[in-house]
């Protein structure tokens, strides 16, 4: 379509019936284009939808090659207890950092934090989704009782970590609190009642409730 600018360079070197010809055809031209709704699709956007669907797929692909690699990662460990083993030494490192740090270091404090925090969670959901049930099957359900309930005061240290700021007088106090329940309750599962809880499975158990800890970690990873 010409524009305004070659329709008046045009005009001035053709007749006055051509002008009025050209005028009419530029009109009803300009006047589609007016016409067109804001929120109609024009020509490019097939290509922009398309680039917006291939990148959210890539996305998706690539939190799915994360999970798979993190989990894979966890399952050549082992059976579930020496995964869930495997995790409690690396909450128990990020913890230590966390202890490294001082009050000027309050951006490497939260993204310590987040990750503890991430990293807990996916450990809870395992245990509370998998192995605790199967505890209460095994007539267990006092220790899993006991152990839940330990996840409750965990969260608690969370909150208050986050309600306190990374700045705070006594963050490393909390923090030094907080590694201490962890500790003592890695300790009770993996010492205690893990082993105790394994001894009475039969193989095909420990391979079921193997794969739906990394099922579940997988999902929450």
């Amino acid at each position: 379509m010409a524009t305004r600018t070659q329709s008046r360079s045009s005009n001035r070197s053709s007749s006055t019936s051509n002008s009025n010809s050209n005028g009419k055809r530029s009109g009803s031209n300009q006047s589609g284009s007016e016409g067109r709704s804001a929120f109609s699709w024009g020509q490019g956007a097939g290509p922009v939808i398309a680039a917006a669907i291939g990148g959210a797929a890539i996305g998706f692909a690539a939190n799915y090659g994360r999970k798979l690699m993190m989990q894979g990662m966890e399952a050549t460990v082992g059976d579930w207890d020496e995964i869930l083993a495997t995790e409690h030494d690396m909450a128990l490192a990020v913890f230590d950092k966390m202890l490294a740090t001082d009050q000027t270091q309050t951006f490497k404090r939260k993204m310590l934090l987040m990750k503890l925090t991430h990293a807990l969670d996916k450990h809870a959901h395992q245990e509370e989704m998998v192995v605790y049930p199967a505890l209460r099957e095994a007539n267990e359900a006092v220790s899993a009782d006991q152990l839940e309930g330990e996840h409750g005061y965990i969260k608690t240290f969370i909150y208050e970590l986050n309600e306190m700021g990374p700045d705070g007088t006594n963050w490393l106090e909390k923090v030094r609190e907080f590694r201490d329940l962890v500790s003592r309750h890695a300790h009770m599962e993996e010492e205690e009642v893990f082993p105790r809880f394994k001894q009475a499975m039969t193989e095909e158990q420990n391979a079921r409730v193997t794969s739906q800890v990394n099922r579940d970690g997988f999902w929450m990873a």
